[in-house]
């Protein structure tokens, strides 16, 4: 006989035997419902040591784990919560329903009913009285349990990554508990989640390109939204003075380890505040976040150095970092052609034709941001970056806002919010000349009715997710990343 590894294919034309035997026999193998007293993790907190006879449990899952020892077999199930054995055994189930298991396979559905006992090599397992099949898999799953190895098949099988991977499954759940966690945070503070549209009639609020789409019904052209800001503002002058919005942010742009061309983004606003409130805000919503899901304010990264998420953060300018980066006290006054010679000779790319501004933000990404592991608050940036912020009272070249960095990536913006609508139309008109970008007359129709002085502020939930969990890139927190899409025929882990 060959030693050759079976084909996916002809192990699902095995299973899809098996399933027309189910079917012929009466049973139905893909059932409506099963009873469930307890999850994995439930049933095994239910066990006492001092009981003579366990609790009787109901539980539910997926088979990972299938051992048959003659008139006895032992299997491991996967619910929500994890793992738990199941003991099964000729006499207690009967012969016929015995035979039956013995013909299920890796990965298919059952429901069990029994009692809890513990194994002599002291594992808490469920003596299986009766048992259901509730739904039968056609493919098997990644070969020996061993998992998914290929990158490309994690991101689009992400089904699979999740039934094998325990730490993925765990990444997720901190991400859903994170996002809980945050509205909790807002709610109390009096804060109110709104929903905004997806679809514009301007791309405004960022610099990014957009993604474009067009309404039949209307019989016109709209853009996948860029930023939850100017919407959310339009609220603050109708009155709402504190309101929050979690949303999917669309940017047609590249893709790396930071970026996804889709990707969510918490935006908070608060009439009366500036950006130093919203330093508070963060700050607290942060170690907030850290205590209730980590259990901890220290996040240890790859390299072995601790990040301290609670108690005071750095604050600094952003021109004296760019000042002691480029040990350069009269740096912005240099000439562009200064500017440039600098950072070739520095080896920092900057484009021939750039700004001033753009080339000082060259050497902030590349050589600054990176070096910011600790929370830094970094303030004060040049005005041509921030144009939907307030212009400082000592520096009219800078605005008052801040860049929260942390992990060498700038998680949290936020600013003291332009409320004055000749100054915001001056500022608009500018960046519409270079981005060639449409002037969102309607916010300013807005800003002319009054708003209050606010500040803002955005947090990039997938960036937040990676520092809390600690992996490598945006695709490891997003459940269905962006892909190109391939049109072959799926095929199930060997």
């Amino acid at each position: 006989m060959s030693d050759a590894p079976i084909e996916t294919s002809d192990l699902r034309a095995v299973r899809q035997g098996k399933l027309r035997e189910l079917k012929e026999a009466g049973t139905d193998p893909f059932r409506t419902n099963c009873r469930q007293s307890h999850t994995s993790a439930q049933a095994l907190a239910a066990f006492c040591e001092e009981d003579e006879a366990g609790p009787a449990v109901a539980v539910a899952g997926r088979i990972v784990v299938l051992r048959l020892m003659g008139k006895a077999a032992f299997a491991k199930i996967l619910d929500r919560d994890g793992q738990i054995q199941l003991y099964f055994k000729r006499d207690v189930v009967g012969e016929v329903a015995f035979d039956a298991f013995k013909k299920l396979d890796l990965g298919d559905h059952i429901g069990a009913e029994g009692t809890l006992f513990k194994t002599r090599t002291g594992e808490i397992t469920v003596r299986v009285e009766s048992y259901v099949l509730v739904s039968k898999a056609l493919r098997p799953l990644p070969e020996k349990w061993h998992g998914l190895t290929d990158s490309e098949q994690i991101y689009r099988q992400r089904y699979l990554d999740l039934i094998c991977n325990a730490d993925a499954r765990s990444r997720f759940v901190t991400r859903s508990r994170v996002v809980s966690c945050i509205r909790k945070f807002l709610d109390d503070r009096e804060f109110l989640e709104v929903e905004t549209p997806v679809l514009q009639a301007d791309a405004g609020g960022a610099a990014a390109r957009p993604f474009v789409t067009r309404s039949n019904a209307l019989d016109c052209d709209f853009f996948l939204r860029i930023a939850l800001e100017l919407p959310l503002k339009r609220l603050l002058v109708g009155g709402f003075d504190r309101v929050y919005e979690l949303g999917r942010i669309f940017r047609n742009e590249g893709l790396s380890r930071r970026h996804n061309p889709e990707f969510t983004m918490l935006e908070v606003y608060q009439s009366y505040s500036d950006y130093r409130g919203m330093m508070e805000l963060v700050r607290g919503m942060f170690e907030a976040i850290c205590r209730e899901v980590l259990g901890t304010t220290r996040i240890r990264r790859h390299d072995g150095e601790e990040i301290e998420l609670g108690g005071e953060w750095r604050e600094v300018r952003y021109k004296d970092l760019v000042v002691e980066a480029t040990s350069d006290a009269d740096w912005f006054a240099r000439s562009r052609e200064e500017m440039l010679a600098w950072c070739a000779a520095s080896g920092i790319e900057a484009p021939a034709d750039a700004e001033a501004f753009e080339i000082g933000n060259h050497v902030f990404e590349k050589r600054i941001e990176p070096r910011l592991i600790q929370p830094t608050f970094v303030t004060h940036l040049p005005k041509e970056l921030v144009p939907l912020a307030k212009i400082s009272d000592d520096d009219p070249t800078t605005v008052d806002v801040f860049e929260l960095c942390i992990n060498g990536q700038e998680i949290a913006p936020a600013y003291s919010e332009q409320n004055d609508p000749e100054v915001q139309r001056e500022v608009l008109l500018a960046q519409v000349g270079e981005e060639i970008q449409r002037l969102d007359e309607d916010f300013l129709l807005a800003l002319e009715h009054g708003m209050p002085p606010a500040g803002g502020m955005g947090v990039g939930i997938d960036r937040l997710i990676i520092l809390l969990t600690g992996v490598p890139a945006i695709r490891d927190v997003i459940l269905f990343p962006s892909l190109r899409p391939d049109h072959r025929e799926p095929e199930s882990a060997k």
